[in-house]
């Protein structure tokens, strides 16, 4: 299989961060994977005391998966598709309802390809949710564009898998700075 060592570096470099800042926040986190198939959550589960933290991570790889398990609805990925900002929200939110343990909830829904059609190819989008003192969740989503760069297909998607789960594992990482 493909090693991207550079990229590997930077996840886990990234995912430290995020340990350390929800031990320092006190901060459960629950995750939504699609994309990046668990990797998030992977990178972050080798660090030791970490399961004080994460609460889990459910891969929601298909649409069905996403609906049944996070609540995602059937109308909302055929209006905005299943690679939408919308729907990084919905998972987002989804697992925050579905943990009531975790304050903080982070999602990836995305196309990693190679060779899928141009608009979609290295799309992805992410979302954080958190729970405030209320009880209501506040929303950040974001999007990216990963470039296929060279080599073979499994390089390219292993690569953006990493830039992918970087990219949340940054996005939580900001929430968790700007939080009280």
């Amino acid at each position: 299989m493909p090693r991207s060592s550079s990229g590997s570096q930077s996840l886990g470099r990234m995912a430290s961060r995020v340990a350390r800042s929800l031990a320092t926040h006190q901060t459960p986190l629950v995750l939504a994977e699609s994309c990046t198939c668990g990797l998030i959550a992977a990178s972050l589960g080798g660090i030791p005391g970490i399961s004080k933290w994460l609460c889990g991570s459910a891969v929601v790889y298909q649409e069905a998966t996403k609906t049944a398990w996070l609540k995602v609805g059937e109308e909302l990925i055929s209006r905005h598709g299943v690679v939408s900002g919308e729907v990084a929200e919905a998972m987002a939110l989804g697992a925050l309802d579905a943990t009531p343990q975790a304050r903080l909830a982070g999602s990836i829904t995305g196309h990693l390809g190679p060779n899928a059609p141009a608009p979609l190819d290295g799309l992805v989008f992410a979302a954080v949710a958190r729970r405030d003192a209320e009880g209501l969740a506040r929303i950040h989503m974001a999007r990216l564009k990963l470039p296929a760069g060279k080599g073979t297909p499994q390089a390219i998607r292993l690569r953006r898998r990493e830039q992918a789960a970087t990219f949340v594992l940054k996005l939580l990482h900001e929430a968790l700075s700007k939080q009280r």
